[in-house]
């Protein structure tokens, strides 16, 4: 055990064990505050739907403790363990092409981890989701899901990999840099290609019909100077009660998406309001400002892995015997989450901003009451938490908690 070795089994640990406290911190908040609706929402949401949440929320959070446990374990069995060596050496002794070893070794090792994966997502679905009133997914269609899954990761993944060890075997010291203009090409094609083209594999879009609520949205997209290709209900509730709404696409594929779910949910009113705070992330330039950070750092990753990749300690500290491109893949991404998790509260926080600005945007294009309005629904619709623990919130927390956001709207409202 080198160096790395020890640095790495130490941040493993330390990564769970603060995830863990989280954790129970969130949890244990959420049990403290179960019994009581916040005074702001007593009007909008009864004691059986707050408690419905809280239990929910727990639910999720306990299981996800739990996935995080059995994540570590096998973090270390795949590295520290030996698990990839064990892998590499299997496929080394078949003598193929470097290349094709790279990516038989990698689709290996991703299907016994999606394999791993799987009593959870079963779980996930047909247990908590159901016990919950919110599961709409039949067995045949989460076979049928995970098929199309498997086969479009093969049909996009294979020739991907094969491009990426080609460039790392060909392009000399500077093949990190083709790799992410590679990698950048097929994240902007993917941006363009997916809402016309994969999502409809899954899910049925149809035009928007109502002919009161599509003019309404019209007049908005003109004010806001957005352009789309289109309005779309998507029929989510095949999978799920959950109710949302996002643009997808990019330049002339963008297209407007609701689920099913929230229109049945929302009046005409709500419906506007959340577009607009959807339309605020594209007037503020959220989308790009993304695209931009989440290039930057994969430049700088590859760079770094372009670094370690002749290093022998790099491989010998995370559990493998030989040097090889696509080793030193594997085990780069598998062990980056967990130098990065500390980034973590750093990452919330700009995307907490994000959705601030955006209902700042929907607030000065709407009624803002209509925007609370709608939250309020959603929040109920979804069983979302109105009392996460606050730290727990501020490390992990996407959006903003509910009653800061709404405060947010009011005072927005006031001024």
């Amino acid at each position: 055990m080198n160096e790395l070795s020890l640095v790495f089994f130490i941040l493993v640990i330390a990564y769970f064990a603060i995830e863990y406290w989280l954790g129970q911190r969130h949890i244990k908040h959420i049990k403290n505050n179960r019994n009581q609706v916040p005074t702001e929402f007593a009007a909008d949401i009864s004691i059986d739907e707050h408690q419905k949440a809280a239990d929910y929320t727990v639910a999720r959070k306990k299981l996800g403790l739990v996935e995080a446990a059995y994540g570590a374990v096998f973090l270390l069995i795949w590295t520290l363990g030996g698990g990839f060596d064990l892998f590499d050496n299997i496929w080394r002794k078949l003598q193929l092409d470097p290349i094709w070893t790279g990516i038989m070794f990698l689709l290996s090792i991703s299907l016994i981890a999606s394999i791993l994966d799987l009593p959870f997502a079963w779980y996930r679905t047909f247990k908590l989701e159901e016990n919950f009133g919110f599961n709409k997914t039949t067995v045949k269609t989460f076979i049928t899901d995970l098929f199309k899954n498997t086969v479009l990761s093969l049909v996009i993944g294979v020739p991907l990999l094969w491009l990426v060890l080609w460039i790392m075997q060909s392009m000399g010291t500077n093949w990190w840099l083709y790799v992410w203009a590679a990698w950048l090409t097929f994240m902007l094609v993917m941006l363009w290609v997916y809402p016309t083209v994969i999502a409809p594999l899954f899910n049925k879009f149809s035009p928007l019909e109502d002919v009161e609520l599509k003019g309404r949205i019209s007049s908005l997209l003109k004010r806001t100077g957005f352009m789309s290709k289109g309005i779309f209900v998507m029929d989510g509730s095949k999978r799920s009660g959950h109710g949302n709404a996002y643009f997808t696409g990019f330049g002339k594929s963008k297209r407007i998406v609701f689920f099913d779910t929230l229109l049945e949910s929302l009046n005409a009113d709500e419906v506007e309001a959340v577009l607009a705070h959807e339309l605020g992330h594209f007037k503020h330039n959220h989308i790009k400002k993304s695209i931009l950070l989440t290039s930057a750092l994969s430049l700088l990753g590859l760079w770094i892995l372009g670094f370690l990749l002749d290093k022998s300690w790099f491989y010998y500290g995370l559990g493998m015997s030989n040097k090889s491109d696509y080793a030193a893949l594997a085990l780069f991404f598998t062990a980056a989450p967990v130098f990065l998790f500390f980034t973590t509260p750093i990452m919330s926080w700009f995307s907490r901003k994000n959705e601030y600005e955006a209902d700042s945007f929907a607030t000065s294009k709407t009624n803002g009451n209509d925007l609370i309005s709608a939250l309020v629904k959603m929040y109920k619709e979804n069983a979302s938490t109105l009392t996460p623990e606050p730290l727990h919130s501020l490390v992990y927390d996407s959006h903003p908690p509910a009653p800061l956001r709404i405060s947010h709207i009011k005072k927005d409202l006031a001024t």
